[in-house]
């Protein structure tokens, strides 16, 4: 199959505070907004597996803290379906930094990959340690 099969379940609104996977110095990053998110009237914006996010950093190196990003989540705690019907689930909400052309800003990944994260993101892909 090509592409991402299915609707992903979103489990991010704004506001949620995730962990960063990568090696910048980002230690924990909060979403401020889904770029190209088109929703109902006053519902939060949400994002879910592999969506890109614009994100601040909360905590971390202080040469990143209050700065913006944009981000790729790779992990989310709530359960999401795959087209086989398997049902993904991780134990934490977690992203990666990278640039506005997809490449990451950090040389490494820390934990688990979704596969509907790997298959967006080539970048990501390469340089993640465990796809699941």
């Amino acid at each position: 199959m090509k592409g991402l099969a299915g609707k992903q379940t979103r489990g991010l609104p704004v506001g949620a505070r995730l962990k960063c996977a990568d090696n910048t110095g980002a230690k924990v990053i909060q979403i401020i907004t889904v770029p190209r998110y088109h929703g109902v009237r006053r519902r939060y914006p949400s994002a879910g597996i592999g969506d890109t996010i614009v994100i601040s950093v909360k905590k971390g190196s202080p040469d990143m803290r209050r700065q913006l990003f944009r981000a790729v989540i790779v992990r989310q705690k709530r359960p999401f379906f795959r087209a086989d019907g398997t049902a993904v689930q991780f134990e934490d909400n977690a992203a990666v930094i990278v640039t506005d052309n997809g490449e990451t800003k950090g040389s490494e990944i820390k934990g688990p990959v979704a596969r509907e994260a790997a298959e967006r993101w080539p970048r990501i892909a390469a340089t993640a340690s465990i796809i699941v």
